[in-house]
C-alpha cells in the first residue's frame, strides 16, 4: 500500500516570469528532493523527505526553473466538453453538438455526439454518458472473458482513474477507467483481457501473458498505442490546467520528474499503466 503524504501545502513560485502554484508534499519514505509535472492537470509537485527543510525544497525547485518551464511547454492543452469540440469515441473523433431544443438526452449520430438540454449541464451530461457507455461496453466483455477462462468476476466498477487503465483485486473485483471508451475497440479489449487474466495469474509471469493471448491478438500493438496516445486522453473534459501553461501537445502522457541526484537532469518514465 502506498504511503499517504504526511504534510502538504501550496506554494507560489515564479518560473520564466510566470507565477506558478507548486504543491509541496512531505513523504515519510522519500529519500531525496524531487520534482514532477502532472500532465493531467499541469500541477507542479515538489516532494521532500522529512529531514529536508522547506527552504531547501524551495531552493531546489527554483534551481530547476528552466526544467519546469520546459515540461510545462510540452503539456497538451485541455479539451473541455463544450459545443463544437472534438472527442474520441472508440477511436473515432466525434464533434460535440449542443441541441438545446431536443429532448433526447445524449446520442451519437454521424460522428456527432449530440446533447440536449441547458448549456449549464452539457459537460456533466457528457461525463455521465461516457461512464454509462463504459458500463455498457466493458462489463459484458469482462464477464465473457472470465467465463472463457472459467473464472468469476465479483464486481466491476467504472472510475476516472489517472494512474491505471484497469485493475484487479485478489477477491475478483475489477475496476476500469471510463476513458477506455475513447480508445480504439482493440485497445479496450486488451485492457479488459489484461485485468480478467489476473483472475488466473495475479502476476505478470509468462503464464499470465499466455492467458492474455488466449483472449486477444496483437496485445503488443495495443500496449504500444496506450503508451503513445493514452496520456492525451486525460485532457478531455478538463476546463483548464492548474498552471495554465501554453504549448503544443507532448509526445508522451507520462508523469515527468527529476530528483536531487547527480543525474538530476534525467527524466523518469512510469511503468505499464495497466496493472
Amino acid at each position: 500500500m502506498a504511503d499517504s503524504p504526511k504534510k502538504e501545502e501550496m506554494l507560489a513560485l515564479s518560473v520564466d516570469n510566470r507565477d506558478l502554484t507548486v504543491r509541496l508534499t512531505e513523504h515519510a519514505r522519500a529519500r531525496r528532493l524531487s520534482l514532477r509535472v502532472d500532465p493531467i492537470n499541469g500541477c507542479v509537485v515538489l516532494v521532500k523527505p522529512r529531514r529536508a527543510s522547506k527552504k531547501a525544497a524551495i531552493a531546489f525547485a527554483e534551481d530547476k526553473a528552466d526544467w519546469i518551464a520546459d515540461r510545462l511547454a510540452e503539456l497538451v492543452l485541455p479539451v473541455p466538453f463544450a459545443d463544437g469540440t472534438e472527442v474520441p469515441i472508440h477511436g473515432e473523433l466525434h464533434t460535440i453538438r449542443h441541441c438545446p431544443e431536443a429532448r433526447r438526452g445524449v446520442w451519437r449520430e454521424n460522428n456527432h455526439l449530440n446533447i440536449s438540454g441547458a448549456a449549464d449541464h452539457l459537460s456533466r451530461r457528457i461525463h455521465d454518458w461516457f461512464r454509462d457507455e463504459a458500463r455498457h461496453v466493458i462489463i459484458p466483455i469482462a464477464h465473457s472473458y472470465a467465463e472463457t477462462l472459467g473464472r468469476t468476476v465479483t464486481n466491476i466498477s467504472i472510475r476516472d482513474t489517472r494512474s491505471r487503465w484497469g485493475s484487479c483485486s485478489a477477491d475478483g473485483r475489477l475496476s476500469f477507467s471510463w476513458r477506455l471508451i475513447m480508445t480504439p475497440t482493440e485497445v479496450t479489449h486488451y485492457v479488459i483481457a489484461h485485468e480478467v487474466s489476473h483472475l488466473c495469474e495475479f502476476n505478470h509471469s509468462a503464464r499470465f501473458w499466455s492467458t492474455v493471448d488466449q483472449l486477444i491478438d496483437d496485445r503488443r500493438e495495443q500496449t504500444q498505442w496506450l503508451k503513445e496516445h493514452g496520456g492525451d486522453l486525460h485532457r478531455y473534459g478538463l476546463n483548464e490546467w492548474k498552471n495554465n501553461p501554453s504549448g503544443l501537445r507532448s509526445q508522451s502522457g507520462a508523469l515527468r520528474g527529476i530528483q536531487s541526484t547527480p543525474q538530476s537532469g534525467a527524466t523518469q518514465e512510469p511503468s505499464d499503466p495497466v496493472s
